[in-house]
């Protein structure tokens, strides 16, 4: 008897085939080898973020045939001068204990401190402001506190200032450098004591204008930097004005240069209409320019590389593929590099202007060889007088079969007419005479 047997309840109530199914036995995961199950349980066999150590390097074990023992052995530190000798543990491998110096002895580093005879000093090193024992104590105190000019002030005798050490220690091992070099071949304008000579006035005005600072008050910060704020405001005002007036000043360049443009393209006289393209040409680089400049003053920050790039193309905007090439290849011809490598503002300028004269002779020599081009088609083809109707043709004088003109009787009515009409009709103007018709005999 169950549950159901007492309410009262079918047994069979749902269908045979949505009785609950049997789970899948999960597949137990064995534990690798290494870590404790402790931590197993807590990561639940997560590989780590950080590399961890090989579970087989945990339980290496050295070689069977080395004999590894720690020793309380004497040693000694070339370090010092002194000889002393100390103990320490050391590990002996196979009962041979290591050789060589001591391993923290190359930490020890010294300064290297000029050193002078008496002959140098009376020759090269005098000095009113300083006697030689003054000079002597300061080196002695430089080779033993490695140049720490705070504790050698300290120690020195007479109240000199660290900045007057610093000058007679630096003065004096310069002299002696160069002196030394005048005598023997070698090269010292590359030492860092002879290249960079010590400036006495700048670090002196450098530690008043620094205490000058440390020492100021609240207020007096508060009150400095109110200033800096509204030199810093007047200076962005200024600057706003600045570029608001360049940039009216572009576009009014830009329009004018349209005008140039259409001026050009439509007013050009006749006589000079083979450099009309040439002028066109160059009015459209420079409002191209113009308009880049423009754009370059919007960004505020860019790339001195994309300007170049931008002002690249604005001026070879009005040459074609095969001119642009051209150029290239004049570049290259040059020993140029397409793109300058020290991308300053001067080597930016310069480069540029190096394409544009480069495209000028090119547009030149392109002028030149249609000039040429005419010439000989000129010097080739036969001469005609200028204002000459093309399409007029010469009409020769027809003769009889008897050697005697046709045309003379008609000639003689011709030139009655002629006269008649003289006398009748008013007389013309100057300018309404054609133009006498050019003979091979006037030329």
């Amino acid at each position: 008897m169950d549950a159901k047997d007492i309410l009262g309840l079918p047994k069979s109530t749902h269908p045979a085939s949505q009785e609950k199914k049997s789970r899948p036995l999960k597949e137990s995961q064995r534990k690798p080898d290494g870590i404790s199950r402790e931590v197993y349980a807590l990561t639940g066999g997560v590989p780590p973020l950080m590399p961890a150590v090989e579970p087989l390097q945990l339980k290496k074990r050295p070689p069977t045939d080395e004999k590894i023992t720690w020793q309380w052995l004497p040693f000694t530190s070339s370090a010092r001068k002194d000889n002393l000798q100390l103990y320490h543990w050391v590990k002996v491998v196979n009962g041979i204990p290591p050789t060589g110096d001591y391993s923290f002895a190359k930490y020890n580093k010294s300064v290297d401190v000029v050193k002078y005879t008496d002959e140098e000093y009376e020759k090269h090193l005098t000095d009113d402001m300083w006697t030689k024992e003054e000079t002597d104590q300061l080196f002695e105190l430089c080779q033993q506190f490695d140049l720490r000019f705070i504790v050698i002030a300290d120690r020195f005798s007479s109240s000199r200032t660290v900045e007057e050490l610093k000058e007679r220690y630096y003065k004096v091992s310069r002299s002696i450098l160069i002196a030394r070099a005048a005598a023997l071949p070698g090269d010292v304008s590359e030492h860092p004591i002879v290249k960079e000579p010590y400036k006495f006035t700048q670090e002196r005005d450098r530690k008043r204008a620094l205490f000058m600072v440390l020492s100021q008050t609240k207020h007096q910060e508060r009150k400095d930097y109110e200033v800096l704020a509204e030199a810093k405001r007047i200076a962005e005002s200024h600057m706003a004005a600045r570029n608001a007036k360049e940039s009216e000043s572009l576009v009014t360049f830009t329009m004018d240069s349209e005008r140039a443009i259409v001026f050009g393209e439509t007013l050009s006289p006749p006589s000079n209409s083979e450099f009309a393209p040439a002028m066109v040409a160059h009015s459209t680089s420079m409002a191209e320019n113009a308009s880049t400049l423009v754009s370059l003053r919007m960004l505020r920050v860019y790339l001195r590389t994309y300007a170049l790039d931008q002002m690249i193309q604005a001026a070879s905007s009005s040459a074609g593929l095969r001119t642009i090439k051209r150029v290239e290849q004049s570049l290259q011809e040059l020993g140029v590099n397409l793109k300058p490598r020290v991308p300053t503002k001067a080597v930016c300028a310069q480069h540029l202007e190096l394409r544009k004269e480069i495209l000028t002779l090119l547009n030149l020599q392109k002028q030149l060889q249609h000039k040429e081009a005419e010439g000989s088609s000129y010097r080739d083809g036969p001469y005609e007088t200028p204002g000459t109707p093309k399409d007029r043709t010469f009409v020769p004088d027809s003769t009889s079969f008897g050697g005697e003109v046709l045309g003379d009787r008609v000639g003689k009515r011709d030139q009655k007419r002629k006269a008649l009409g003289r006398a009748e009709a008013p007389s013309l103007p100057a300018q309404s005479k054609r133009p006498r018709k050019l003979r091979a005999s006037d030329l």
